[in-house]
């Protein structure tokens, strides 16, 4: 298990686009891999799930992966957030 913990730097939080966007690259690893917020954890895996969370910049939020590329999945996802737009 490989844990990071990053504050969200994207413009507009991880909604819509953003959201959409970062699914997609968290679904291109094997790993399974989650969001906390706070004492909340959702699969980052599910667009649904990341939408309810309401990330918005400036949030803490702990990115946790398991599996053979755990390491790689939270670096990619990791650097998604603190990008200002992508």
């Amino acid at each position: 298990m490989y844990t990071m913990q990053t504050i969200v730097k994207c413009e507009s939080g991880l909604h819509n686009k953003q959201a959409t966007y970062f699914i997609q690259k968290a679904n291109e690893f094997r790993s399974s891999i989650w969001i906390e917020v706070e004492d909340r954890r959702i699969n980052a895996k599910s667009l649904l799930g990341v939408l309810s969370m309401g990330v918005t910049t400036g949030t803490n939020v702990t990115l946790v992966a398991d599996g053979a590329d755990e390491e790689a999945a939270v670096s990619a996802l990791s650097e998604m957030l603190v990008k200002d737009i992508f």
